[in-house]
């Protein structure tokens, strides 16, 4: 039986950090599932075909790797496509209070399905989506952060 993963997130944009967490998950798992959600709780730059277009390409040579845009709970979604394992990214302490919450929710919901989180590299460590957007509305650079298209993507929304 293959072990697939679930990688959730707004990827509002999706950032070298989130590919490099992907990549290194491909490691660990037969395959990944990526799941670009709506948060009401954020205002997003870019619409939801645009976040899981930019995903598409970034992993378009990669077999492990599928994506889709989350639009029910994702403990519904991970045991409709067979995944047992939830991925979740920690760069801080900060995140890990509420990722505990998240994983014991979905855990309640779903004893089958198991969360694990991975640390960032640590040249990645200090990435957000929030803060990419924040540095490119006051014109700095944000090429070494983001993929190329997603960048030009951002500049174009913040001419």
């Amino acid at each position: 039986m293959a072990l697939i993963a679930v990688y959730p997130g707004t990827f509002d944009p999706i950032t070298n950090g989130h590919t490099d967490l992907v990549k290194r998950g491909c490691k660990l798992f037969d395959k990944i599932l990526i799941v670009v959600a709506e948060n009401p709780q954020k205002n997003t730059l870019f619409s939801m075909g645009e976040r899981v277009g930019f995903i598409q390409n970034i992993f378009s040579n990669e077999d492990k790797i599928e994506v889709f845009p989350l639009n029910k709970l994702l403990v519904d979604f991970a045991q409709e496509h067979s995944a047992t394992v939830i991925l979740r990214g920690l760069r801080a302490i900060s995140d890990f209070e509420y990722e505990v919450q998240l994983a014991s929710m979905n855990r309640s919901m779903n004893p089958d399905i198991e969360s694990v989180f991975m640390s960032p590299a640590e040249e990645f460590g200090f990435l957000s989506s929030s803060i990419i957007k924040d540095i490119a509305k006051h014109k700095g650079n944000i090429d070494k952060f983001v993929g190329k298209n997603v960048a030009d993507a951002i500049y174009k929304k913040f001419k």
